[in-house]
């Protein structure tokens, strides 16, 4: 028997026109087999007649650390790998039940991760990882304290980051990497939040640096991800090959050409700043990073508004950490406040699938695509905050999974 499920009496949205087509949609092999008006075969399927109810692809959350169980990131390298993993497993399976079955990892996961979500040994969403970030010393990625100078580097620790200096240093960090599997190269291109050393304003790697990271993603058919919070750490990034910025709080209207020009993403992560103002502390976050906070709470949504006027590809991310992880639907209501709810839909969809190099896979409901759903009670269209509600079902693989 090939066909897992069958969707009766649906109200099917395509993110790409908007549009509603109602029918049924039939799962087979983990892949959509048939969607549109008319019946369905439908012979000893399980069937759920859902009355009207919208069908829309499952969800992307392009910006995750599934690793990150504190928002106390110094604290993250020494935990037992053993227990980093069974925190993991615990975020993703939240995630999924949360409507996402697809999420980018940009600092933490591994190789050991996806492999064991894709073989069943847990439930989460799939798993696109980049391993450990690549920082300067003195860096966002760097959690040391001004007083702290030993670090451990070995690769069987636990934590979101590796250091690396100079040309040949980072071309080696982002080989063994990518010898590991990495989707993608995250680097850190400006000062951070989390990081107990940096400026919010700093440009960080060199640009040698950062061309030798680029060049090393594309000789191996990936891309970079940077960190980068101001409009000289964003436009810096893009002219040296960076694919998608992650954050842009600060970004100005020279960004977005190049955002343009380049054929680059946008991936804000909005509810991370909300949520770690109003409850980072007691979630781990030191109180020298809740002060950096403000810097660039305010500026994030003047940076999405300016980024969706023109023209930019914008992907939905949240970046949430420890305990926080529950608000990642939060961001589509915050995003919502200067975007159509079609705009939001489609960044969590179909233009995080071109992200992710996963177009026609992932994100929408055509022949063929990963059989990923979510079942809403509601019209997404008219009310974003259908979404932010638990969800009728979720389908991951042609599978009810919650």
């Amino acid at each position: 028997m090939t066909s897992s499920l069958l969707l009766r009496n649906a109200r099917l949205l395509d993110p790409l026109t908007g549009e509603y087509t109602e029918g049924d949609l039939r799962c087979a092999d983990g892949r959509i087999a048939e969607a549109g008006p008319g019946p369905a075969a439908a012979a000893d399927v399980r069937t759920l007649d859902l009355r009207g109810a919208v069908v829309l692809p499952g969800l992307i959350d392009a910006h995750v650390h599934v690793a990150a169980s504190t928002a106390d990131l110094g604290s993250l390298p020494a935990q037992s790998p053993a227990y980093a993993a069974a925190q993991a497993a615990r975020i993703m399976s939240a995630m999924l039940d949360r409507g996402f079955t697809t999420v980018r990892d940009v600092a933490g996961a591994d190789y050991g991760l996806a492999d064991a979500q894709a073989e069943g040994l847990f439930r989460g969403p799939r798993l696109l990882f980049c391993g450990k970030a690549l920082s300067q010393t003195g860096g966002h990625g760097d959690s040391r304290t001004r007083g702290t100078h030993v670090r451990d580097d070995h690769p069987c620790c636990a934590g979101l980051n590796r250091i690396a200096d100079g040309v040949d240093a980072v071309r080696a960090a982002a080989r063994d990497e990518l010898r590991k599997g990495a989707h993608h190269l995250k680097v850190m291109a400006s000062g951070g939040v989390a990081s107990p050393t940096d400026r919010i304003d700093s440009t960080q790697y060199s640009a040698d640096e950062l061309r030798a990271i680029v060049e090393e993603a594309e000789a191996a058919n990936r891309y970079v991800a940077a960190h980068a919070y101001t409009a000289r750490a964003v436009n810096r990034a893009l002219e040296l090959g960076v694919r998608s910025i992650e954050h842009g709080n600060l970004l100005d209207d020279r960004s977005v050409e190049l955002f343009v020009e380049r054929d680059a993403y946008l991936v804000p992560t909005l509810v991370t700043y909300w949520a770690l103002k109003e409850e980072g502390r007691e979630h781990g976050l030191p109180e020298s990073s809740w002060r950096k906070v403000d810097e660039v709470l305010d500026a994030g949504l003047a940076a999405l508004d300016r980024a969706a006027r023109g023209g930019v590809k914008l992907v939905y991310g949240t970046d949430l950490l420890g305990g926080m992880h529950r608000h990642q639907n939060h961001e589509f209501r915050l995003r919502a406040e200067v975007q159509s709810p079609l705009e939001v839909i489609r960044a969590a969809t179909s233009t995080a699938a071109d992200l992710l190099n996963l177009t026609g896979e992932i994100g929408t409901l055509a022949i063929g695509a990963h059989a990923d759903l979510v079942v809403v009670d509601g019209d997404p269209l008219a009310d974003i905050g259908v979404l932010t509600r638990p969800f009728r079902h979720v389908v991951q693989g042609g599978e009810v999974v919650a």
